[in-house]
């Protein structure tokens, strides 16, 4: 039986990707059944000021802005077929929140100022070994004072789960992955003050995938 909490992530891609081509509309809804979005969700204040980097069509944005979870987001992708597909989908989320989707790459820099919550889901692995800690860094860099960083990547462990993992963006991405271990993650935000205030491991289906929340160290250790 299909989670609910899931089943409403999915609900909610049915009703806003309705107008999206048949392969990004399939994606669209299966993607809930394979990436926590109803746990990444729960680490979101409400009220939230949220900056998405490499938000992909918008899904997580769009979800959290339809049940009036954030107040002002902004998303960016490197895909411009996708930045256009979430920005036809928000106009069908009926929010009141002031969303914004643009074509960005991450190389081009990160927007100015600073945000209550930065996610980055299932990007890390995208970018060139060489720019992986530089990318982190310049995340944190826009996370607000008493903020969150929301990081959400692949897993290593167990090798079956990362090979699914590497099989996907193959197929779908056409792209061979570069693996970033989440220790190294957690040891770089840790150089830039950050610590880690949640942190698991999610499985669904065959994927693996690694989340952690960090705060800032001072924030951290008054929560």
């Amino acid at each position: 039986m299909l989670n609910p909490e899931i089943a409403e992530v999915r609900a909610v891609a049915r009703r806003i990707y309705r107008q999206a081509g048949p392969v990004t509309r399939a994606l669209s809804l299966g993607r809930p059944s394979i990436c926590p979005f109803h746990i990444l969700a729960g680490h979101v204040p409400p009220g939230t000021n949220m900056l998405d980097i490499g938000c992909g069509a918008g899904l997580f944005l769009n979800y959290l802005a339809s049940r009036d979870r954030i107040r002002m987001g902004y998303g960016f992708d490197a895909s411009q077929p996708a930045i256009a597909t979430a920005n036809t989908a928000l106009s069908y989320t009926g929010t009141r929140a002031k969303v914004a989707f643009r074509h960005r790459s991450i190389e081009a820099g990160l927007p100015e100022g600073v945000f209550d919550v930065v996610s980055m889901i299932d990007v890390l692995h995208h970018v060139d070994p060489s720019a992986q800690r530089g990318a982190i860094e310049t995340a944190l860099s826009r996370v607000a004072p008493g903020g969150r960083f929301i990081f959400k990547d692949i897993g290593l462990r167990p090798r079956w789960r990362a090979w699914a993992n590497r099989l996907h963006d193959l197929v779908l991405a056409r792209e061979w992955i570069h693996y970033v271990p989440v220790g190294d993650v957690v040891d770089w935000a840790a150089a830039a003050g950050f610590a880690p205030v949640h942190r698991q491991t999610i499985n669904m289906l065959w994927y693996g995938h690694e989340l952690v929340v960090f705060q800032s160290a001072s924030a951290a250790g008054q929560s």
